[in-house]
């Protein structure tokens, strides 16, 4: 086990009903690490960053963040203690403006560096459309809205998934940036990705899934585009 371990999650086991979608997963995340999750679409990593973050609820294994088992724990209670996910499709609450749709982020009440002037610097667009429905942004700007919502908690682990889904290169390229400066403030990031090469080329660490199960792990410059395209397709 890594000696400064933000969060570890052992043997976790999660169904949906009577159908299993995660199979004895385990991962440790240092703290200040950005990991990286792939895999391809159904392969579990939108379920593993659900139940890390308390939407959902592990039938076997556990989650240990900081030291406590907190598997089973709500989202708000873990957010409260410093964990926030940027979920897949944004989430953007429609009847909020930007500027509203921020303020929920910060209900915790957790203290640090992020704040609506922080975030505004990071994504300066927001700023010049404060009182714009958060629905009615692009894509791409409702993105930057899901992160700064996130943000906005101050969490010490953010969980971002899929967040250049669907998006033109140059906004995800923008997105990338602004996770750099994340981590580099010193929050640890998971980051769930189907595009391989941006996954390694973020992270420190990646773990593949395939159905549900870890079929590789390691440091993203010690593992070649041949192994990580085995552990992706199974072949």
């Amino acid at each position: 086990m890594m000696a400064d371990c933000v969060l570890i999650v052992e043997n976790l086991e999660v169904f949906y009903g009577e159908f299993q979608a995660l199979f004895g997963i385990s991962l440790e995340v240092a703290a200040g690490e950005t990991v990286a999750v792939i895999g391809a679409n159904g392969a579990g990593k939108t379920t593993l960053l659900s139940t890390i973050a308390g939407v959902l609820i592990p039938r076997r294994g556990q989650v240990i963040y900081r030291g406590k088992v907190v598997s089973g724990s709500p989202a708000y209670r873990l957010c409260q203690r410093g964990i926030a996910m940027v979920p897949e499709g944004r989430r953007i609450f429609p009847s909020l403006t930007v500027e509203e749709n921020l303020e929920v982020g910060a209900y915790s009440g957790r203290r640090g560096p992020w704040h609506r002037e922080a975030i505004y610097n990071l994504f300066p667009i927001l700023q010049e459309r404060v009182r714009v429905p958060g629905v009615d942004l692009s894509g791409g700007e409702q993105q930057m809205l899901a992160i700064g919502r996130a943000l906005m908690s101050n969490p010490d682990l953010i969980l971002m998934d899929e967040i250049s889904l669907g998006l033109a290169p140059l906004i995800v390229q923008e997105l990338y940036r602004v996770v750099r400066e994340v981590a580099e403030a010193g929050t640890t990031v998971i980051l769930v990705e189907q595009d391989v090469t941006r996954g390694l080329k973020a992270a420190d660490r990646v773990y593949c899934l395939l159905e549900g199960r870890v079929s590789l792990a390691g440091r993203s410059a010690d593992l070649n585009l041949d192994q990580v395209s085995q552990a992706y397709f199974g072949v």
